[in-house]
């Protein structure tokens, strides 16, 4: 797994909007993607702790590099914290930093369908943001369907 599926991407776009519209007071798509993350991280060490976490943040953003180059200098904290993200962000253009910040959250979702399926990923989407209002996706499709 390299490239996250349309249909993650899409999703990851979707739950960084709603955290752009939930923070009006943060500047821009990395902090909207840090807040993602935050929430993930908050969510997800209950389940899994937080080396487990610091573990799936850390592949994610290796393969989020493969796809937005300007991530290389981004590194994952100990503590599952991302350090140097919001940084890189701004030397970027705007479209170029918010594909990164969409390639980033959609690796982690990829993760999450990859160990524990599309249904508790999903599940797992809808608690942490109620208002994305999810019924189904085939997250592991390479096309979305018409």
């Amino acid at each position: 797994m390299n490239e996250s599926t349309p249909a993650i991407r899409n999703l990851a776009r979707r739950l960084l909007a709603l955290e752009a519209d939930r923070n009006e007071q943060a500047e821009g798509t990395a902090a909207a993607a840090l807040s993602a993350v935050a929430r993930l991280r908050s969510y997800l060490t209950k389940l899994i702790g937080g080396a487990g976490f610091q573990a799936l943040l850390s592949r994610a953003l290796a393969l989020a590099k493969t796809e937005a180059g300007w991530l290389e200098p981004v590194r994952v904290q100990a503590d599952a914290t991302v350090a140097g993200f919001s940084e890189a962000a701004r030397q970027q253009p705007p479209n170029a930093a918010a594909e990164g910040c969409a390639a980033l959250l959609a690796q982690a979702l990829g993760l999450l369908v990859t160990f524990v399926g599309e249904a508790l990923t999903l599940r797992l989407v809808q608690e942490i943001w109620p208002e994305a209002r999810i019924n189904s996706m085939n997250l592991g499709a390479e096309e979305i369907p018409a």
